[in-house]
């Protein structure tokens, strides 16, 4: 167990943490949650002994052994299957003993060396080091390449690999998604979830939180509390803790408006039927939640467009990729006005390829792309990070799109962002690729583009600025396109989902509850090669029948569905009808009361059938919900 007692920590002038108490007991998964700079990654380094206690004590049982993500990853020559296994540092000792041994002919050492091997399933470590880095992304060729060919994203990958290579009794993980898709996510959280030791997470994904932690260690102001629970039991926690202070459910409103609106737009058609009932659910505890953000220093929303053309953007037959290699083909897409949507696909298959496309900044292999006259795009993607002008302040930035603009109104902009005070007039240069990301987005936002073009958006951003953009996106009234591994920004923001895959993309039908268990079976599929590879003709086959199967058995529930809302649309005709009538004073006169008797009999009948055919449909929707999770 990991003890703190009356502990403080200090960096420089600043007090992280002050008289912090509490236990983490073996077998734990612990989010560590709290606005950047509160002093997550300070309590690492306190737990790896990098940094000390001002105050107080930190202790762990003796000879606990510690894995974390290392940050830096050497330009070696090694295979990158060694250089994970390297992360098995028992084994790796064992191994040198041994050749040590043979080379002695020390036959009685030798035996003992092997049972020691064989009791940590040493011999089994090449193939541990290849289920892991399958499940991070890497093909089987990729297993025996040089660590230095591999960039930056995937070096990080083989660190992740080697500390989850490690048999540790402590995990130490801070932000492991930010290199990952949401296909690595997804294989990452099974791990997790099935990691015997203590697990500390460092997150600024929900979902992901939601999914694997037990406890959430929140620190705020200085102090860190552990909450029971996932990262939502957290949050309603929280807004409890927080319902007696002055606070506003202002920022919630939009985004219960625009799930509120999703449902009555999409509740009658059937292939939209569970993502409507993920929304009803939602809605059911988005008031408990919203407290829990009302300090939130982010408060922004995207500009009404100048214009807004009724179809933006169409791609025909088009097709796409690099130098010889084609990632996309024969794609057809039309993007009007009000759409969202988002993209889903393993690694690789051409997601990023397809928003180039849309973007403008990759030409087409084949076909044609074609664009409204009053196309305005805004397109994100992490390389315009870098560039920044990093001589340039936020203010400096903006008023280089508006110079017409005073500095007042540019500084009130930027505050919503958290750019306030003289931090709204430093230099990009240092600063973090949070605030960096934040920079590039009030920039997108300032411009008002018509098309929203968003690759990774939340890579570098915490939880409350997170919380922020899915608002501000939900309020948005232009289209959009989204690649994202946070699924908590593509389920409250999107309406459409586009699997990429195969070089096809075509629509998604089913959420993204349906789209874990797509990434599970297709891992299934080919557990000798990577995900992104694409299954043989007959798994495609296969594939194709499941599909025709699922279909036959969902349609009878579809049928019932859409009759159910004809009814129910009837339904609410007659009550409406029947209560404009009873609005009417007249029908209260004494020459008038056996009318008002019908009316009221009418009323009452109504309104038992209307709660019936509701229930109705909302069992219904559960039964197809149930259908899709079992096909």
């Amino acid at each position: 167990m990991l003890n703190f007692k009356n502990l403080s920590l200090r960096r420089a002038t600043r007090e992280l943490l002050h008289n912090v108490t509490c236990t983490i007991h073996h077998g734990q998964k612990v989010g560590i949650t709290g606005a950047n700079g509160v002093g997550k990654s300070s309590l690492f380094a306190l737990i790896r002994n990098e940094l000390h206690a001002d105050t107080g004590d930190f202790s762990l049982p003796p000879k606990t052994v510690i894995a974390s993500v290392a940050q830096e990853t050497p330009a070696v020559d090694s295979a990158a299957i060694d250089y994970v296994m390297d992360g098995d540092l028992e084994m790796r000792t064992l191994e040198s003993e041994i050749a040590l041994a043979e080379q002695q002919d020390a036959g009685e050492r030798l035996a003992t060396l092997y049972m020691q091997m064989e009791s940590i399933d040493g011999y089994r470590a090449r193939s541990r080091a290849s289920v892991l880095m399958h499940g991070l992304g890497f093909t089987t060729a990729q297993e025996g390449e040089p660590v230095r060919s591999f960039s930056g994203g995937w070096r990080m990958r083989l660190n992740l690999a080697q500390a989850l290579m490690c048999r540790s009794d402590l995990l130490l993980l801070d932000e492991p998604t930010n290199h990952l898709d949401l296909e690595a996510v997804i294989w990452l959280e099974d791990w997790l979830r099935g990691y015997p030791g203590t697990l500390m997470l460092i997150s600024h994904d929900r979902d992901f939180l939601d999914k694997i932690a037990t406890h959430i260690a929140h620190i705020e102001q200085s102090e860190l509390t552990l909450y029971t629970g996932n990262y939502t039991a957290f949050e309603v926690r929280r807004a409890e803790k927080l319902a007696n202070q002055q606070a506003s459910y202002a920022k919630q409103q939009r985004e219960i408006a625009h799930m509120q609106s999703f449902i009555s737009r999409f509740k009658a058609q059937a292939t939209k039927a569970r993502q409507a009932q993920s929304r009803v659910k939602a809605l059911e505890r988005m008031e408990l939640i919203a407290q829990a953000h009302v300090d939130s220093p982010f408060d922004f929303a995207f500009r009404q467009p100048d214009k807004m053309p009724d179809m933006l953007l169409k791609l025909e037959q088009a097709a796409a990729g690099y130098n010889d290699k084609r990632l996309l083909d024969n794609v057809g897409l039309i993007i009007t006005a009000g759409d969202r949507i988002g993209l889903l696909g393993h690694n690789g298959a051409g997601k990023s390829t397809l928003i180039k496309v849309l973007a403008g900044d990759l030409p087409l292999q084949g076909g044609e792309r074609v664009e409204a006259k009053d196309l305005k795009i805004g397109y994100f993607a992490q390389h315009q990070l870098e560039q920044l002008d990093g001589k340039a302040s936020p203010i400096l930035h903006l008023q280089r799109l508006d110079p017409r603009a005073t500095e007042q109104e540019l500084r009130n902009f930027l505050g919503g962002f958290a750019f306030a005070g003289d931090f709204a007039a430093m230099p990009v240069a240092p600063m973090s690729g949070g605030e960096k990301a934040r920079l590039v987005l009030a920039i997108l936002v300032y411009q008002k583009p018509n098309l929203l073009l968003l690759d990774e958006p939340t890579n570098h951003l915490d939880l409350e600025m997170r919380h922020a953009l899915s608002v501000a996106l939900q309020d948005y009234v232009g289209a959009m396109v989204i690649v994202s591994h946070d699924r908590h920004l593509l389920r409250t923001v999107t309406d459409t989902l586009l699997l990429v895959d195969a070089g096809v993309v075509s629509p998604f039908d089913g959420d993204l509850e349906d789209y874990r268990q797509w990434v599970r079976d297709s891992l299934k599929e080919g557990n000798t090669s990577a995900p992104n590879q694409t299954s043989g003709v007959s798994n495609k086959k296969q594939q194709r029948q499941d599909a025709a199967d699922k279909r036959k058995l969902l349609q009878p529930l579809r049928n019932k569905l859409q009759n159910l809302e004809k009814q129910i649309e009837k339904l609410n005709r007659d009550k409406a009808d029947v209560e404009a009538k009873l609005a009417d004073n007249t029908i209260y006169d004494d020459s008038n009361k056996q009318q008002l008797k019908t009316l009221l009999a009418q009323q009452t009948s109504v309104t038992k059938s209307l709660e019936t055919a509701e229930e109705d449909w909302l069992t219904v929707s559960e039964q197809m919900e149930q259908l899709q999770q079992e096909a």
